[in-house]
């Protein structure tokens, strides 16, 4: 058996950049002869308070006790044959870690990243520690690792200029638990939105459409999300996020929506929202930013909008229309099965570590 050690921000299971990068391939890695072990910078404990107010203590001791377990961590990276990082192996401060395992103990990486994390992204929960990151790591980290994997052809265009070897693999689905479901009609049509409240902020240019669709049909806007948004609209309902829920939540839907403004960071999503949506069975409405386009072929799997008043249009006709809806949801998921499903890529994420491995 070859050993992989991964190098992770989160614990395991906790963070969907993890949960859908690699972890979803961890037992197929296992069945083909690798042996993998996980190191996340924070433990369990601390995640859950991290993106809470207060608690200072509390986070700094994790903080600490993250960096302690690095420390140590190196001492038994001799028996590694593969180290896979992810994003980072620490949140704040330069890459020492990474140095250290490239150029004095001589390890092969594999370095995975699913954002545009070279970019300042400051956003209420982290303002703070954003004083602390050291964003041109990433370029440096790039450059130190024997092959670079990315979400998405923006992140891989990035990492080319420090690296050669760089491979696109996309984020995916598994599925075969993401199915569509025969749920029972919605008595009025359900827009849907998923995820963490501090993306929240990508509803706010659609508030005027939901305003103006709200002067002429009757619809729910169904947010899920860790932290309920209180938005001001009469059609407005929270349901808090739940592993064990999430994907029957989902299914409710019959429109999801996955808005971005054109800048640099929403350049480097992966669009995994629309590819929970579509592979659950609900017809999808996205911007035309970064990956959306490749994951949506308008009129086909989905549709696009770009202005206000595209959106008012075609959430409008959505709205409307159960066949229009419907029209795409059958291409949608083979869409997904055939280019961002767990089956679809096994074998190609398989053939990276044994590649890696022998260079």
């Amino acid at each position: 058996m070859k050993k992989l050690i991964i190098i992770t921000p989160y614990p395991i299971g906790e963070a969907p950049s993890q949960r859908f990068r690699f972890e979803q391939y961890l037992s197929h890695f296992e069945k083909n002869g690798w042996q993998w072990q996980l190191e996340s910078f924070w433990n369990l404990s601390t995640w859950k308070l991290l993106y809470h107010r207060g608690k200072y203590f509390q986070k700094l001791l994790g903080l600490f006790s993250g960096f302690l377990r690095r420390f140590f961590l190196l001492f038994r990276l001799s028996s590694a044959d593969l180290i896979f990082i992810h994003r980072e192996a620490a949140p704040v401060g330069p890459p020492i870690f990474e140095w250290i395992i490239a150029k004095v103990l001589r390890k092969k990486i594999i370095y995975d990243f699913d954002d545009a994390i070279w970019n300042p992204n400051v956003s209420v929960s982290n303002g703070f520690a954003n004083r602390f990151k050291w964003y041109s790591k990433v370029g440096t980290i790039c450059r130190w690792s024997t092959v670079v994997t990315c979400g998405n052809n923006y992140l891989r265009n990035y990492a080319l200029h420090f690296n050669k070897d760089v491979k696109f693999i996309p984020t995916t689905i598994d599925t075969d638990y993401h199915l569509p479901n025969q749920k029972t009609e919605n008595k009025i049509p359900v827009i849907g939105w998923t995820g963490s409240h501090s993306t929240t902020y990508y509803l706010n240019f659609l508030n005027p459409v939901f305003t103006k669709l709200e002067e002429q049909f009757q619809f729910e806007l169904r947010i899920i999300s860790n932290k309920d948004l209180q938005i001001p609209l009469k059609s407005y309902r929270f349901i808090h996020w739940k592993k064990e829920t999430e994907i029957e939540d989902l299914q409710q839907f019959d429109i999801g929506i996955m808005p971005l403004p054109d800048d640099e960071w929403s350049k480097g999503k992966c669009g995994f929202k629309l590819l929970q949506y579509m592979s659950v069975g609900v017809a999808s409405i996205a911007s035309p930013v970064g990956v959306n386009t490749e994951i949506i072929i308008d009129n086909e799997t989905g549709f696009i909008a770009v202005t206000e008043n595209d959106w008012f249009e075609k959430l409008a006709a959505l709205i409307q229309n159960q066949e229009k809806r419907e029209s795409v949801i059958a291409n949608a998921r083979q869409h997904i099965e055939k280019n961002y499903s767990v089956h679809a890529m096994k074998p190609i994420y398989l053939q990276l570590l044994n590649d890696t491995v022998a260079i």
